[in-house]
């Protein structure tokens, strides 16, 4: 009975080692694993650096009541496109009107005394010069007709004010444009003094955009452009794109106009300024987006995001030699478009593995399978 539970024993150990030695022989079958390799090119990359805008007409002006009175007809409704000189709304002019006549009644009446005091000069004249009265009788006349004729150019004056106000009270469009947010209507008594416009109109024919940089990227963007002095970069300064709240790009490419060049001491930025034309209407006063300033890179080492990856803060990729990985660290400028901009670390033309690094440990054997480097991001799409 021994000897058959031995033998049992026996032969399962060799089973099992039999067993182990056909799994070991079918992992060494295996071999080394493929991976996908580049060669590490250099290139032109152009990245973009994004910042939030709001849009604003060119021409944003606010519509304010000269007089005050109460609104009694609003002729045009938010979002209409007006020319300067149309009317938008019309006040009440009733007591204007009453005030009118009572002035143009006052002239009458200070045309009258003029006419008697000239009528008075003109008859003492040849009385003067006769010696028949004396000569301070005429100058008297003289003030007499100074003062009226005085009343009279006030009451004139009063007058024309009063017509001033009553074609005040017509209110029209500064500008050529469109209406924005109409904050009063009907039977609301308005004011030259209210701090909240009737209305803005807005010439939307071109919209600018401002946006801020901090300081150190305004000496960095500055750097790279052309010129001896501000006003010679600002000649040269590259067109910037628009990124919409949608997502999507807007197909004209604004101009920066302006760099203030004074750091705000409370944000520590530069306020920088971009016009964008918009004859067809897509945009409008208050639009939010995001300004793409764009920045090339000439003759860059570029490697696929894809074929780095970051120990304690460093950065590094797997060299391929002899068909072994190897990690190098390297120094990275920039993120383009999936692609790292690569300072130092490696050269042009040597071999990397393009991607799958999650499974790779240092110095293991590979079966390096080389592909072009454009088809390890062929499927990536420009992101900003």
């Amino acid at each position: 009975m021994r000897r058959y539970f031995r033998s049992i024993i026996i032969g399962s150990l060799a089973l099992g080692a039999f067993s182990c030695g056909k799994k070991e022989q079918a992992s060494g079958a295996q071999g080394p694993m493929p991976y996908e390799v580049v060669q590490v090119p250099t290139e032109t990359v152009v990245g973009y650096t994004s910042y939030p805008t709001t849009l604003q007409g060119k021409v944003n002006s606010s519509v304010r009541a000269k007089i005050s009175g109460y609104i009694v007809e609003v002729y045009v409704d938010e979002g209409a496109i007006v020319k300067k000189g149309q009317p938008l709304f019309r006040l009440e002019t009733n007591i204007l009107s009453q005030n009118a006549d009572a002035a143009k009644a006052g002239i009458k009446t200070a045309e009258a005394q003029v006419n008697v005091a000239q009528v008075n000069v003109d008859k003492l004249i040849p009385l003067v010069e006769k010696g028949i009265i004396s000569h301070v009788q005429l100058e008297t006349a003289k003030a007499n007709l100074a003062s009226a004729q005085g009343q009279l150019a006030t009451a004139k004056a009063q007058y024309n004010s009063i017509v001033a106000n009553i074609d005040y009270s017509v209110i029209k469009s500064p500008v050529n444009g469109i209406v924005g947010t109409i904050n009063f209507r009907e039977g609301t008594l308005v004011s030259p003094s209210d701090p909240t416009p009737l209305t803005v109109v807005s010439d939307d024919s071109e919209l600018v955009a401002y946006f801020s940089m901090n300081e150190k990227e305004y000496f960095n963007f500055l750097e790279k452009i052309e010129g001896a002095n501000l006003k010679d970069k600002l000649n040269n300064l590259p067109a910037v794109k628009l990124a919409l709240a949608n997502g999507t790009t807007y197909p004209k490419e604004g101009k920066i106009e302006t760099i203030s060049g004074q750091i705000n001491p409370t944000t520590g930025t530069v306020q920088v300024r971009a016009l964008f034309s918009n004859k067809d209407k897509m945009l409008s006063n208050g639009n939010s987006g995001t300004i793409l300033l764009p920045k090339q890179y000439s003759d860059v080492l570029v490697v696929p995001e894809s074929a780095t990856f970051d120990q304690q803060g460093f950065f590094y990729v797997y060299k391929v030699e002899n068909d072994t990985v190897k990690p190098v660290q390297i120094e990275i400028i920039d993120r383009v478009n999936k692609l790292a901009i690569v300072k130092s670390g490696i050269e042009k033309g040597e071999t990397i593995v393009g991607k799958g690094l999650g499974t790779l440990r240092p110095n293991v054997a590979i079966t390096p399978k080389p592909v072009k480097f454009e088809s390890i991001n062929e499927n990536i799409s420009t992101t900003f």
